[in-house]
């Protein structure tokens, strides 16, 4: 978009790619994430997106339940069909990220609209001061004045900011019962290491495994059951090689072929395939070869 439309404006006049969310029918312009903020949404949706549950996750999803409004969370989890153009119903878990700079005034307007929309859950996980993560739901309450732009856009407007139901920490898990399978850690949204191994247990879970500790397990099972299969064969070609030994020097035997200690150590050196051989040319020639 070269320009944008003047307000009020509708989802349908704005394209993917337009740099803007829409309000009641009032643009907001949304500028690129910063390294931090742009690592951190990477690291979170392969956690989300590999969720054995998880139906899809997309990134920037461009999300209009009604003309004047058009979100775009960080990351959607839900039902989000694989189809051009912007998506009809809220998703049930988003997730923002915000970082220095954030404005908090419209990131409470986004929550608001995202809640009343149908989200059940949003993440917002704060990467500016200790890390965390609040959790919004529709029963969150509203009793705080938001401060910033749109605060002061309206005169007299008495613009509340939505309390988080609850704010977890490093070492805290997070739910989404119906739409995430496994509790998601807080660090596992921002830290990369913790990351992987969210999404390693999520893919082993997809493959039926609980997690890499069954894989290491099954792994025992079948060098046990190999060992054992592998021993009971060894044990029944061994037996049948020292059955041809004694049927060999019983043949001698019979035959009255001495058996020095040299005859003795070649018939102990012998395989099966040999012993069998041995065997069948005394039994021709009466005499040791």
């Amino acid at each position: 978009m070269t320009a944008p439309p003047r307000d009020p404006v509708t989802a349908d006049q704005l394209r993917p790619g337009d740099p803007y969310e829409l309000s009641e029918g009032r643009l907001i312009e949304c500028l690129p994430s910063g390294r931090r903020g742009g690592r951190r949404n990477g690291t979170g949706f392969g956690v989300l997106d590999t969720d054995p549950l998880a139906e899809a996750a997309a990134v920037d999803l461009g999300i209009s339940p009604r003309p004047a409004m058009l979100r775009a969370p960080d990351i959607a989890v839900g039902p989000i069909p694989d189809e051009p153009g912007w998506a009809t119903e809220a998703p049930p878990l988003a997730v923002e990220y915000a970082d220095t700079g954030q404005d908090e005034a419209e990131l409470y307007s986004k929550i608001d609209e995202l809640l009343a929309a149908g989200t059940r859950w949003i993440w917002v996980v704060r990467l500016q001061g200790a890390r965390r993560v609040e959790v919004y739901e529709p029963s969150s309450s509203a009793r705080k004045k938001a401060p910033g732009r749109r605060a002061q856009a309206s005169a007299g407007a008495q613009k509340t900011r939505r309390l988080p139901a609850r704010v977890a920490y490093p070492g805290e898990a997070l739910l989404a019962p119906g739409v995430l399978k496994n509790p998601v850690l807080v660090e596992a949204l921002y830290d990369r290491e913790a990351a992987h191994e969210a999404t390693l247990r999520n893919l082993l879970q997809r493959r039926g495994y609980e997690d890499i500790e069954a894989v290491r397990e099954e792994g025992r099972n079948e060098g046990r059951k190999e060992g054992r299969n592998e021993g009971r064969k060894e044990g029944r070609n061994e037996g049948h090689t020292q059955g041809l030994r004694i049927a060999v020097k019983d043949l001698c035997e019979v035959l009255g072929i001495a058996l020095s200690p040299d005859r003795e150590a070649a018939i102990e050196a012998m395989a099966g395939p040999e012993l069998s051989a041995l065997r069948e040319q005394l039994k021709r020639e009466r005499r040791w070869p």
